[in-house]
């Protein structure tokens, strides 16, 4: 899936809207006309591009992995200065519609999803194998849903669109309720379920493609977002489970691995081969930024130096229960066990920690060529999904059964309580100390009882000036300006 990705053509229309000109220019074009004609191996192509925008740095390669300092877990660090600022900004609640975060995802997402489009358009018109082309549907399908799962949680309201926009079409399109945007995140996702292979059906050639249970994470997922349909997830994450998935036999260091990638665990990631014909900063590299950007500055152990971001909050490494196995995984602190042989220094953060988790030593690859897959969903996820709607639904001592096939890989005592307000804490909690970091913790936090429960986190440390409105992103004043039927948030 990889190499597939990497080496593709894409086959697309030529495509005029203002959301997504820096993909027009970069994205290595092999143009098509509407009439032309397409075959099986284009129809593959055409499915692959729709995956690349994952790769972006303004989607996982860095956008999204910084959600969790906007979540309060750690600092920016950096160099200092404007280095971040943006983040900082969003970190503070005081980010305007100028924020270029905001806009990096806003047009990180919009490409993803006029792909998956004219994917979705065209295929049906192919001569091809038809279960070739059913799995094709269903992986455009789940991909569209994702792109929009991530817009309508960090925008609120967005443009839904479910045809390709081409020469000729309005491009003034209004932001659609997001109550609509998440109807047709389901019915997507609903879809896909139905027309993608499980996992382990798949040869190595095409692993890390869309699966079955990537659609029934996400969608469970969805309902969690949306507070509803509970015992529709604990089916969801019951089906997956019943796959074969077993906790008790995965390592969660190896999560993290280069050596790793698509382990027995991950259910979801985003593919990177590591070197490529492009340049670290072009959207199109294909290597992971995530240890060159967390690497401890000055420290020299990982390509490119390290940037030294995301220096870890006390309150964070103060969350820890004794004997959390987790920790010397994810964590950099005085005294940790070393790290390619060499000892860290906690002056090489302003707060004294780092994360470790995604960290690559340099002399197995260089900052352009780490080659490490970044994991969106994994089983951990779905055993504490299953015990938060388990919860949920009242049966709080059915939760305790997934959440401690959790906390007994992390050497942590059994949870027993029967008090369902207890069993959330615990939940919330084992939530942020397992996916630590992973791009989970901002999209927990404001999804729980309907945004009340961040703002009295954020309030809890230090963050005072947090409101409900600012759990939203600014729509970025770009586009307002290019559109004059966009509108802005409430708050900005």
């Amino acid at each position: 899936m990889k190499k597939l990705i990497n080496t593709i053509s894409i086959l697309l229309l030529v495509i005029l809207i203002s959301s997504c000109e820096d993909f027009l220019t970069k994205a290595p074009l092999d143009t098509i006309g509407a009439e032309s004609e397409l075959n099986e191996t284009d129809a593959v192509a055409l499915v692959n591009s729709a995956y690349q925008p994952l790769q972006w740095p303004k989607l996982y390669n860095f956008s999204l992995w910084t959600t969790d300092i906007v979540a309060g877990e750690s600092n920016v660090g950096a160099e200092g200065g404007n280095d971040g600022i943006e983040t900082v900004d969003l970190c503070n609640f005081s980010a305007n519609s100028t924020n270029p975060k905001a806009l990096d995802i806003w047009r990180g997402a919009n490409p993803g999803i006029l792909r998956c489009n004219l994917v979705l358009k065209r295929l049906p018109t192919i001569e091809m194998d038809e279960t070739l082309r059913n799995r094709l549907m269903g992986e455009a399908y789940f991909l569209r849903a994702h792109y929009y799962f991530i817009l309508v949680r960090i925008f609120g309201d967005v443009s839904l669109q479910t045809e390709p926009l081409v020469a000729g079409s309005d491009l003034n399109q209004a932001r659609t309720p997001k109550a609509q945007v998440y109807e047709q995140i389901i019915a997507d996702t609903k879809k896909a379920i139905e027309m993608l292979p499980v996992k382990s059906s798949y040869s190595t050639t095409d692993l890390g493609r869309a699966c079955k249970e990537a659609a029934q994470t996400q969608l469970a997922k969805v309902y969690l977002t949306l507070e509803t349909n509970y015992q529709d997830v604990v089916d969801l994450c019951q089906s997956i489970q019943d796959q074969g998935y077993d906790l008790t036999t995965m390592d969660y260091a190896n999560n993290f691995k280069y050596t790793t990638n698509n382990g027995p665990e991950s259910i979801f990631e985003i593919q990177y081969t590591g070197k490529s014909a492009y340049g670290f900063w072009d959207d199109l590299n294909q290597a992971n930024w995530l240890s060159t950007y967390m690497g401890p500055r000055n420290a020299g152990w990982v390509g490119g130096g390290g940037y030294g971001w995301q220096h870890v909050k006390q309150e964070f490494v103060d969350s820890y229960e004794a004997g959390d196995l987790r920790k010397d995984v994810t964590i950099l602190y005085k005294g940790c066990p070393q790290f390619n042989g060499k000892d860290y220094d906690p002056s090489w953060s302003l707060t004294g920690y780092n994360v470790r988790k995604f960290l690559v030593p340099k002399d197995k690859y260089d900052w352009d060529s780490n080659p490490s897959n970044f994991v969106v969903y994994r089983f951990a996820d779905v055993l504490l999904m299953k015990a938060e709607a388990l919860n949920e639904l009242g049966s709080t001592q059915l939760a305790q059964t997934p959440l401690n096939i959790v906390r007994t890989r992390a050497g942590l005592p059994n949870i027993t309580t029967t008090d369902k307000e207890t069993m959330k804490e615990a939940i919330i909690h084992e939530r942020r100390m397992e996916l630590a970091f992973e791009g989970h913790r901002w999209f927990d936090l404001i999804r729980i009882d309907n945004g009340e429960y961040a703002v009295k986190f954020f309030k809890s440390i230090g963050k005072t000036n947090v409101t409900k409105d600012r759990l939203l992103f600014p729509i970025p004043q770009e586009e307002i300006d290019a559109n004059p039927n966009m509108t802005q948030n409430p708050g900005y």
